[in-house]
């Protein structure tokens, strides 16, 4: 199993831009890595939930499949998706022929960093102590600074 086709689980070699093979099947780097994932980072922003399931749900494959390649990742939770900062929401998520969207986020957690947008939270009565650990709450200006970072490429959802 490759990149393009996620577990849901984290894989064996994950996060190590050292490793020669491919996190999924542990064969020699094929052919769906290019180039050096060293110094590259990745800042996903979902503001989809469940209102928009497939959209949100890329979001998280594609931040996840960053983390289990290697990439610096960090995903913000904003809009509809920042309920998924609460403990059980993202169990909650459902979508045939996904990987478990708690499960991504689990692995985004462990590899990366994940944001919940402070207006978003505000809006939705969302406090710091209510929210899974290892999630921050931050603003605009800390976004900013990690989209304009050198060897950074942000992707919105």
């Amino acid at each position: 199993m490759h990149i393009s086709e996620p577990t849901g689980r984290r894989p064996r070699n994950a996060g190590d831009p050292r490793s020669p093979a491919c996190p999924f099947c542990a064969t020699a780097r094929p052919a769906h890595y290019s180039g050096t994932v060293e110094g590259r980072a990745l800042v996903v922003k979902v503001t989809a939930g469940k209102d928009d399931p497939e959209r949100c749900n890329q979001a998280f494959t594609v931040a996840a499949t960053a983390v289990a390649s290697g990439f610096r990742v960090s995903l913000w939770l904003a809009g509809e998706a920042s309920w998924f900062a609460l403990p059980g929401r993202a169990q909650e998520f459902s979508l045939p022929h996904a990987a478990s969207l708690a499960d991504m986020l689990d692995g985004v957690l462990a590899g990366g960093t994940v944001t919940l947008c402070t207006q978003c939270a505000a809006r939705r009565d969302i406090s710091p102590d209510d929210v899974i650990k290892g999630i921050r709450i931050a603003g605009s200006a800390t976004f900013v600074s990690e989209i304009m970072a050198d060897g950074t490429q942000a992707l919105v959802y």
